[in-house]
């Protein structure tokens, strides 16, 4: 049986809660926030090997190449694996449980993302679902998150 979680506190009071955390573009990323705000999920195709890589960095992990072209990816892919959290991070305290994803690409790579519009229970959650994307604003971003793809069961 699984123990129950320790109750949230609440923001003392006269004191806003905490903000929700908000990506800082850097150089190596400022392509793939431009692609957020634009509705676009972005990724970077290595020059040497070919192959699609999520997390934007300078080198592939694959051949260590260093060449590489940005373009615009599907926005659809699978259900890879996913945990339901319940133990809210600072600004997060509403919104428990939600379900943090890794969504395979249909381009390759993986990446980690909320998965919204579906009810964060293990019997809604199938493994190798289709999904796709959709964003949401975060301060003066666009946070890509992911949703059970239409006509896909839930």
């Amino acid at each position: 049986m699984a123990a129950a979680a320790a109750p949230v506190p609440a923001p003392e009071p006269g004191r806003a809660p905490p903000a929700k955390a908000t990506p800082v573009p850097t150089p190596a990323t400022l392509t793939y926030w431009e692609g957020t705000r634009a509705g676009e999920l972005r990724l970077q195709r290595c020059g040497g090997c070919g192959r699609a890589r999520f997390y934007p960095r300078p080198a592939c992990p694959h051949c260590g190449s260093v060449e590489f072209a940005w373009f615009k990816a599907s926005g659809r892919g699978r259900l890879h694996s996913y945990i339901i959290n319940h133990l809210p991070p600072p600004g997060f305290e509403a919104d428990v449980p939600y379900v943090v994803a890794a969504v395979e690409l249909e381009e390759g790579p993986r990446m980690m993302a909320n998965l919204v519009d579906v009810a964060p229970v293990p019997e809604a959650l199938a493994l190798d679902m289709a999904l796709e994307v959709r964003f949401v604003p975060r301060g003066q971003q666009m946070l890509p998150v992911f949703r059970p793809a239409r006509g896909a069961a839930a």
